[in-house]
């Protein structure tokens, strides 16, 4: 077994300004036992990049996220987390997962289909309308989770540019210090108070009505967890989905046979969704350390009590242990567990309202343009937890 008697390697590897998967992932991937690693605040901690031992460690109830709160967690900001429902345990995580899990069932999520299909359809009109370049970010990918999360949390769609401002800084690595983080995180906060406090008075059909009427009827959660809850809701609800329609978009243009045959085929959609899912490397490096409580073996490794483990999910996707041809992006592959979600009781709430999104935006767009080219230089988000392009200028 390795243990951490070897200088950490800097983290994170890749690089902002692309989708590649950095190299040093393959390398590091093809050694014996985990990696030891440094990011730019907190604690050394280890990484996980192979897919056994990253399943092992998003299952296993013996790492824990809520210790992460009590410690220098690594992070690439000065400003530490708490990521609310992300930074719990169970029993406090399932409590406030139940309250939620039923509005993000597949069952209710396919409900919204044909409404979001009427969205993404407008939105092309509007893009036909303007005419070539328009930036695909702003006028389409973040419309759209934006727009249906609004919806179904009850929030006024004309507060985008706000709650834009203060997500950008939420999932910022670099940019804001410890002071303007916290500020940052207070303004959201007060913003959701501001907005619960009206559905008091004027209750919706919606799912922040329903948490209220939890809270307050059923006492099931605090106030606190409540506004972050929702806060929560709203950030995790269209930024990452807002991220991978371009991400997506671009890796399609990039292999121009798997773009082809799904136009030709648009039933394939799903398993498209699906594989990109798993090709794309979302993360500019790993987030959320789990922390052993007790001794743990994970691939060769001995992980001991009270340190923090990383994991690698973009490097875990392209395992070939796991993942024939890794490395190819095959839109009918078969088998497809990869963990673009997450794996066990953090497995993303949203998975099946992300999965409905992605699919009617990429399906609507490479069908309606089947001439669809970038129309000009892609601006990359930097500084940020995910990427994706910040301004991508489209033609058709």
């Amino acid at each position: 077994m390795t243990t951490a008697d070897t200088m950490p390697l800097a983290y994170p590897f890749n690089d902002a300004d692309g989708l590649a998967l950095s190299e040093t992932y393959e390398q590091v991937r093809d050694r014996p036992g985990l990696l030891r690693v440094q990011m730019a605040y907190g604690e050394p901690a280890w990484l996980a990049t192979r897919y056994a031992d990253a399943r092992l460690v998003l299952g296993d109830r013996r790492f824990s996220r809520a210790e992460g709160l009590e410690r220098d967690e690594p992070r690439q900001s000065e400003g530490q987390r708490d990521s609310g429902i992300l930074s719990m345990d169970p029993p406090d995580h399932t409590r406030l997962r139940t309250l939620v899990a039923k509005a993000f069932t597949v069952h209710q999520v396919e409900k919204l289909r044909p409404w979001v299909r009427e969205l993404t359809h407008g939105l092309i009109d509007e893009l036909e309308a303007a005419g070539p370049p328009v930036d695909l970010v702003d006028r389409y990918a973040l419309p759209i989770p934006v727009a249906v999360i609004c919806r179904m949390l009850g929030v006024p769609e004309e507060d985008r540019p706000k709650f834009r401002t203060w997500s950008d800084a939420a999932l910022s690595t670099s940019s804001l210090t410890a002071e303007e983080f916290e500020a940052n995180r207070e303004e959201l906060r007060a913003y959701m108070a501001k907005l619960i406090e009206d559905h008091r008075t004027t209750p919706r059909d919606d799912l922040m009505t329903r948490l209220i009427e939890a809270r307050d009827v059923g006492d099931r959660l605090s106030e606190l967890e409540l506004i972050d809850l929702c806060v929560g809701i709203l950030v995790a609800g269209h930024e990452t989905t807002a991220t991978q329609i371009p991400n997506f978009v671009l890796s399609l243009l990039d292999h121009p046979g798997e773009l082809e045959r799904l136009r030709a085929e648009p039933a394939l959609i799903k398993s498209a969704v699906e594989e990109l899912l798993r090709f794309v490397p979302l993360g500019s490096g790993a987030g959320f350390p789990r922390y052993a409580t007790e001794d743990i073996e994970v691939g060769g490794t001995l992980v001991r009590a009270g340190e923090p483990v990383l994991v690698a999910v973009g490097a875990a996707n392209r395992d070939a242990l796991r993942f024939d041809e890794p490395g190819t992006l095959n839109i009918t592959r078969d088998g497809n567990q990869h963990l673009g979600f997450g794996h066990g009781v953090h497995h993303c709430l949203g998975a099946p309202l992300a999965r409905l999104e992605l699919q009617e935006a990429l399906i609507a767009l490479i069908t309606r343009f089947p001439k669809l080219h970038v129309a000009g230089d892609v601006v990359w988000k930097d500084q940020m937890l995910v990427r994706g392009p910040r301004v991508m200028p489209v033609g058709w």
